[in-house]
């Protein structure tokens, strides 16, 4: 390649992505990333695993608290990158974000993501309850800081991401009041460190080698000692969940059969199926894996099936 050609590729990588059509609400829109709004369907977890999801009040209340976490997360998102809004337009892929490419101006990404994340606690207190206001308020925080400082540092990084899921778990059931057992925390959050520590894994496996990783800390993290969290997070979301499963609490079954017994064994081939992707350095986002994957799919499927006629005591 001629000085001249390497001159010209290098100057269209550096030149910021012509903004894309469609205006200002768009870009808003495209930086909220939408395609990351189903992780906060976990907030019905915790009331699924309490048999109270199917009346009205519960409905209403989760529709709720899904939004104002869709908000808060789509706060953080805008503050992220306005705040790298330069670095991004240097990278090959960022550069097409709104903000780095010009469609959404800096200061309306800090004006429009501030606005959100004082609106939604404010609305939490007012619809749905202190408790779910402080736990917002914290999530803000936390992943305020992650993208500020916290995201170089080692092992905190995956402890900050692990608890922003456990987090959407959480608030289910503090908006409606339910006790979250100890059983339901652990397998909720080591089964998220499993997929947050996957996802790293397979990001540093495929950028061995090459220059320019996408996250600053994959040169710093060995791809052994990220496989040995991802197994260990996997062994130990087994174990609570089974736990669970096996302790009866007091109150005797009367279903046709055992299914909370026999939802282990779909958990358990779902960490297997997962974690065949995870060894193969290709779990990349968690959403992404189980809906490219019929047969992991299928075993989800199956598992929500046993799980709820379990709750159902059918």
């Amino acid at each position: 390649m001629t000085e001249t050609a390497v001159l010209r590729q290098r100057t269209h990588e550096e030149r910021p992505a012509p903004p894309r059509k469609g205006g200002l609400p768009a870009g808003l829109l495209r930086t909220a990333r939408p395609k990351q709004w189903v992780k906060n369907v976990l907030v019905v977890a915790a009331p699924a695993a309490a048999g109270e999801l199917f009346s009205r009040h519960a409905l209403v209340q989760l529709a709720l608290v899904f939004v104002l976490f869709t908000a808060c997360a789509a706060a953080v998102y805008l503050v992220n990158d306005a705040r790298d809004a330069d670095a991004d337009r240097a990278h090959p892929v960022k550069r097409h974000r709104p903000v780095a490419a010009g469609q959404v101006p800096v200061p309306v990404a800090y004006a429009v993501g501030g606005c959100l994340g004082v609106l939604a606690p404010a609305a939490a207190a007012w619809l749905c309850g202190p408790a779910v206001a402080a736990l917002l308020t914290a999530y803000l925080a936390m992943q305020l800081a992650y993208c500020i400082s916290l995201k170089h540092v080692l092992v905190v990084d995956l402890a900050v991401v692990t608890t922003g899921f456990l987090m959407r778990a959480m608030v289910g059931g503090l908006a409606l009041g339910i006790p979250l057992s100890r059983w339901f925390l652990i397998t909720t959050g080591f089964g998220a460190l499993f997929m947050v520590s996957a996802k790293r894994y397979s990001e540093a496996v495929q950028m061995a080698g090459k220059a320019g990783a996408t996250r600053a800390l994959l040169t710093e993290y060995t791809t052994g000692y990220l496989r040995f969290v991802w197994q260990l997070a996997a062994g130990v979301a087994v174990l609570g969940y089974c736990l669970w499963a096996m302790e009866e609490g007091g109150v005797p079954h009367t279903s046709v059969l055992p299914w909370r017994q026999l939802s282990m064994v779909a958990f358990i081939l779902a960490i297997l199926r997962y974690a065949v992707f995870a060894d193969r350095g290709t779990a990349g986002e968690p959403e992404d894996v189980v809906l490219r994957d019929r047969a992991l799919a299928l075993i989800g499927v199956a598992w929500m099936a046993m799980y709820g006629l379990a709750v159902a005591n059918w």
